[in-house]
């Protein structure tokens, strides 16, 4: 009975028992909604402190300025491209396999879902977003939890004190560094709740809507699905492939939080997790703290799949002509909406909506198309959006000369051997 020590079985029955109560008995899986959001609550209280301890500590660690700049370059760089390429990839499939053809829905009405995503939707313009990293005051930043406010903070305290030459035993980093070690701890013992939540979410998600929503737009569930494996497996093992490393054995460091997703299509539930687990994998804690919580909001491949597909299938299902002038016009603008925003389930559906609003080739009816089947797309993108973050923490690790393969090697044999705790940490009896 030891496997079921693993979490990652106890994540994967919950699941399993969210599906057959949403089947069997919709009435009651909705009820147990608050389950799902009590645990995204309890995890997402821990990211604004867990994010600033992080990514303060990790810039301590760097040796100049130089350095620093360097790093965000490259890891900016690495951003674009990736997310390029998964736009691109998002519509070479919806204009091959064209899942939207012969619906011919060409008088659709703006519904109150719809109408609620396109007044969220002002929000994303660049000039906007650009504004949104500074937050109104220091206190501000961590009371909302935004992401991208918390990372200038602690990027802004972590260069002042590398600029300051304050020493590694000085109060201010002692403080900091416990106060990262109760944190994590307290995390191992939220994680341990990961099979309640998404058993809740998984299942009052399937109960709200039904069995059916299991099977309808099939054909735009499953290439999405189909799209988001292709670029895991083929293009992300490429680019893994540069650095020496393999994207399956990425997956399997993370397979744990690739569970919880599955239950939750929530990336920020495990961002303080992959924040440890990385870095006791073996990168360098400077490229850990600045590149993962940077990719929340610059390297979201998934959800650049889900815009490109979903784009083109209202076009398609709406029978709105679609070109591909107008198609390389509305990537260029997705390059910008992609970016920033929450990474709970329902956020790609708000950054569909303000690109939609921005370049107004298709009719924002159409959103109403896809909104059913919204929690099954943005499982696989969230869990897309996961793999790619922790593929690009390896990826500028290696460039930066700052990644021990002895150590992530060793991590995976703990692993397996079920020597790592609930926060991601290594048992002490791993060590000894």
């Amino acid at each position: 009975m030891g496997i079921f020590r693993h979490l990652y079985i106890q994540v994967l029955l919950g699941v399993v028992a969210a599906a057959i109560l949403g089947v069997t008995a919709p009435g009651v899986a909705i009820h147990m909604k608050p389950l799902g959001d009590a645990f995204i609550a309890l995890l997402r209280m821990m990211l604004a402190p867990i994010i600033f301890c992080s990514v303060v500590l990790g810039l301590t660690q760097v040796a100049n300025m130089r350095q620093l700049g360097r790093l965000a370059l490259k890891a900016l760089i690495y951003f674009e491209v990736a997310t390029t390429l998964a736009m691109i990839l998002g519509f070479i499939a919806v204009n091959v396999f064209r899942p939207g053809d012969g619906l011919h829905a060409t008088d659709l009405e703006i519904t109150e879902n719809v109408a609620r995503a396109t007044s969220s939707a002002t929000q994303f313009t660049a000039v906007r977003f650009f504004l949104s990293i500074i937050p109104t005051t220091l206190v501000d930043a961590f009371a909302k939890g935004e992401i991208l406010q918390v990372l200038f903070i602690s990027v802004l305290v972590g260069v002042a004190l590398s600029v300051g030459g304050v020493r590694q035993d000085s109060l201010v980093l002692r403080t900091i560094a416990e106060g990262q070690v109760i944190l994590f701890r307290i995390l191992g013992f939220l994680m341990r709740l990961a099979p309640i939540g998404a058993f809740g979410a998984l299942a009052a998600a399937i109960g709200a809507f039904g069995a059916e929503t299991l099977v309808s737009l099939a054909k735009l569930v499953a290439l999405m699905w189909i799209t988001c494996i292709f670029f895991v497996v083929v293009v992300m093992q490429a680019m893994a492939m540069t650095v020496g490393l393999s994207i399956f054995k990425i997956i399997q460091l993370i397979r744990d939080e690739l569970l919880i997703l599955l239950g939750t299509a929530s990336g920020e539930v495990v961002l303080p997790r992959m924040l440890r687990k990385l870095e006791a994998a073996g990168c360098d804690k400077s490229v850990v703290g600045f590149t993962l919580p940077a990719g929340y909001s610059f390297n979201l491949d998934g959800t650049s799949i889900y815009m490109a597909i979903c784009a083109g299938f209202i076009a398609q299902a709406t029978d709105t002509p679609f070109s591909l002038a107008e198609q390389v016009a509305m990537l260029t603008v997705m390059l910008f909406t992609s970016k920033g925003g929450s990474t709970v389930a329902g956020g790609a559906f708000v950054k569909l909506a303000a690109t939609m609003q921005t370049v107004p080739t298709l009719p924002m009816g159409g959103l109403g198309l896809i909104f059913g089947v919204d929690r099954l797309l943005a499982t696989a993108l969230s869990m897309t959006n996961l793999i790619g973050n922790a593929l690009a923490v390896f990826v500028v690790a290696k460039w930066e000369g700052g990644f021990s393969k002895a150590k992530f090697d060793l991590y995976l044999e703990h692993q397996a051997a079920g020597l790592i705790d609930a926060s991601g940490a290594e048992k002490p009896d791993a060590t000894a």
